[in-house]
């Protein structure tokens, strides 16, 4: 098991990514080029665009767009909470 954390305070790393799950969500950014990495079912695109992702806590994908406030819509929509991955 990894943990995280000192010995007072241990946290499975499991436990750490179920935190919010089904609550919060996290937007990060990528390239065109990479989304399939995420997103498997997302067409071809040309290279060098940016995107914008809305992932759940554990890092299942939700959306993907190349509008930031179509992803931060949907968030809201779905009633979750949401941060940025820097």
């Amino acid at each position: 098991m990894t943990t995280i954390g000192s010995e007072r305070n241990k946290i499975s790393a499991a436990a750490l990514a179920s935190l919010g799950d089904g609550r919060v969500a996290y937007v990060r950014t990528l390239l065109s080029e990479d989304a399939a990495t995420l997103f498997p079912n997302a067409p071809d695109m040309a290279p060098g665009h940016k995107l914008w992702a809305l992932l759940s806590a554990d890092g299942t994908p939700i959306v993907l767009s190349d509008n930031p406030q179509a992803v931060l819509t949907n968030a809201m929509e779905n009633n979750l909470v949401t941060v940025s991955v820097h």
